[in-house]
């Protein structure tokens, strides 16, 4: 009996996202299912192609691809502008992903919607809303701010009118999952918790560590770069503090005007990271900052990089927001603050730095309450079941029954990972998302 084939599809994620890739496809692959991901790019290259470390077998040219744990990976053409990626490229996914004859689309982007109605003549589609696209808008940037409520609407409506005719949705957070229970169509949440570490983090000993403050994600304005310089730039000298940028700037010449600002002379960018570097430097610093700016897309969100930190046993700054309040507050292992106002950035930031004991029991707290409530082996059992609804029970398990990436045997199922109110969506850089 041939296993129920999945293909993922994305058009503006790189093939190597966490989300994608490292969790759904993984997951699904372990358990028995057979998976493609359709994505675009450069087979290969940190630029958005292959998973870190290469794809086995040949590779990189047009719809060439090749498998990397279990999972078969195939490259179309990057779009070099934006009105390509809405026609063209969204002609070649059609296509491509037309020809692998699944059982089920799990689509990845909005604007896959449209392929999305046809592709359902072929098999089961799903639509995985990783973010609140009609708030994102609001913050939009290259769209005029009078013009944004109307684009809002407008996108709200689409997204609603497309995705009530497919099989099923997938919500990043319990907020986007109210929002799909509106479609009436099955949903799933499936939260972006972290995956276990790539390696032990039994590095340099908390408190003999060098007083480096990191942020790991797309370094933008929303994201508190601004605020997080200011914040370096009033500290005392004396702590010697360095602040580590993990990421990608957007846009691209948001760099240059950085290096104007007042404490860029105590900031280190590394650019992007894979996995284990991240790990590695989670391992070495003293503080994790998560300063989202509070706009509409993320007050009802996480960064995932938050619970990441927590992981590693780092102390967290981060945005105080209601829902962040109501659990990253509750962990012990966070201080939160106005992610707008630089001096109470510095204050927090100081205190952690001058107060190591303190700080490296905040840490544990942290560790432990990441271990407990916050991961992925939980939403992995979520999505394996939601998969089993979707495409008869049983689909998909392999005779051997393995188990999803990072989960033990015997754990528990869907209902146990819901989780409230506690969130996480995929605000996070290109650096480890």
């Amino acid at each position: 009996m041939s296993r129920p084939r999945v293909v993922h599809v994305t058009s503006v994620h790189p093939a190597h996202d966490i989300r994608i890739f490292h969790k759904e496809c993984r997951t699904l692959a372990a358990a028995g299912y057979e998976v493609i991901l359709l994505a675009t790019g450069d087979a290969g290259g940190d630029s958005g192609g292959a998973p870190p470390g290469g794809l086995s077998g040949r590779c990189g040219g047009r719809g060439e691809g090749g498998r990397w744990e279990d999972v078969r990976i195939r490259m179309l053409p990057r779009p070099r502008r934006r009105w390509q990626r809405m026609t063209t490229t969204l002609y070649r996914i059609y296509r491509a992903a037309l020809a692998e004859r699944a059982d089920c689309y799990h689509l990845h982007d909005p604007e896959l919607l449209p392929v999305g109605l046809l592709l359902r003549r072929r098999g089961r589609v799903v639509y995985d809303v990783h973010e609140d696209v009609p708030l994102q808008v609001l913050s939009k940037h290259w769209i005029p701010p009078w013009l944004r409520p109307w684009v809002s609407r407008l996108v709200r409506r689409v997204e609603a009118f497309c995705a009530r005719r497919l099989d099923g949705a997938v919500a990043a957070t319990p907020a986007i999952a109210r929002k799909c229970a509106a479609w009436g169509v099955p949903c799933a949440t499936v939260q972006n918790f972290p995956l276990p570490a790539p390696e032990p983090f039994d590095g340099t000993p908390y408190t003999a560590r060098g007083p480096l403050v990191v942020y790991v994600g797309a370094i933008t304005a929303e994201r508190g770069l601004r605020e997080m310089v200011a914040a370096m730039a009033r500290l005392p000298e004396s702590l010697g503090a360095r602040l580590v940028l993990a990421g990608e700037f957007s846009p691209a010449g948001l760099a240059e005007e950085a290096r104007a600002w007042p404490g860029w002379e105590r900031v280190i960018h590394l650019g992007w990271q894979d996995r284990q570097q991240v790990q590695r430097l989670l391992g070495s610093a003293r503080v994790g900052l998560a300063l989202l700016h509070p706009e509409p897309n993320y007050v009802e969100c996480y960064s995932t990089k938050s619970f990441e930190y927590l992981q590693a046993g780092l102390p967290v700054v981060a945005s105080d927001f209601p829902l962040w309040r109501s659990v990253l507050g509750e962990t012990g292992g966070a201080v939160l603050v106005d992610p707008l106002d630089p001096d109470a950035i510095a204050r927090a930031v100081q205190h952690l730095l001058e107060h190591p004991e303190e700080a490296r029991a905040m840490g544990e707290a942290g560790r432990r309450a990441a271990a407990e409530r916050f991961t992925w082996e939980r939403q992995a059992e979520e999505l394996l079941a939601f998969y089993r609804r979707l495409l008869g029970t049983g689909a998909g398990e392999s005779p051997d029954r393995r188990a999803a990436p990072g989960a033990a045997a015997g754990t528990t199922g869907a209902a146990e990972a819901r989780m409230g109110a506690e969130a996480a969506c995929t605000t996070g850089g290109r650096a480890g998302s």
